[in-house]
């Protein structure tokens, strides 16, 4: 079990912008944390991706969510980067948060992963989803970027942690 979290670095916007890049991933933890509570114009989803790796195929993921009403669930591969779902909201000032675990950041093999996302937007539904993923990348991750279909309003923040086991 985890007994440290220490906080590598943070991004609080002060402007919309399409993504944020986390880089010079320091090797020196086991796992990484990232959090975010974000808002965006409109409902829409996001994605990570690590090292530059868009536009390849290297992850997959299953998934299940739900928004109060029903339920789903899914499976996708060959992806361009992970699916961060359910990351904003069209209504002001209502904020999604989230989380991604990553194990063994460092190491030489595929990275599993797992991410979950909550939106309330002031309205009768809301949204929960929960991702297993894997990412098809061997090299250590030195960075990562969250995208956003649309934008990241300003505001939104984001919390980049390292977990040492000792």
């Amino acid at each position: 079990m985890p007994n440290t979290y220490t906080l590598i670095s943070s991004n609080v916007l002060t402007s919309t912008t399409a993504s944020v890049t986390f880089s010079a991933i320091p090797a020196t933890y086991t796992d990484l944390v990232l959090r975010w509570s974000v808002n965006t114009s409109s409902l829409q989803d996001g994605t990570i991706y690590f090292n530059g790796t868009l536009g390849t195929t290297n992850y997959s993921r299953t998934f299940v969510a739900g928004n109060g009403a029903t339920a789903s669930s899914g499976r996708a591969s060959n992806r361009e980067a992970i699916d961060m779902d359910y990351i904003g909201s069209a209504t002001a000032n209502t904020f999604a948060s989230g989380e991604m675990y990553l194990p063994n950041y460092a190491g030489s093999a595929n990275k599993p992963l797992s991410t979950i996302s909550a939106l309330e937007a002031n309205s009768t539904t809301a949204y929960l989803r929960a991702n297993a993923g894997l990412a098809r990348v061997t090299a250590a991750v030195t960075s990562l970027t969250i995208a956003a279909a649309g934008t990241f309003s300003s505001g939104s923040s984001f919390y980049l942690y390292g977990i040492k086991n000792s």
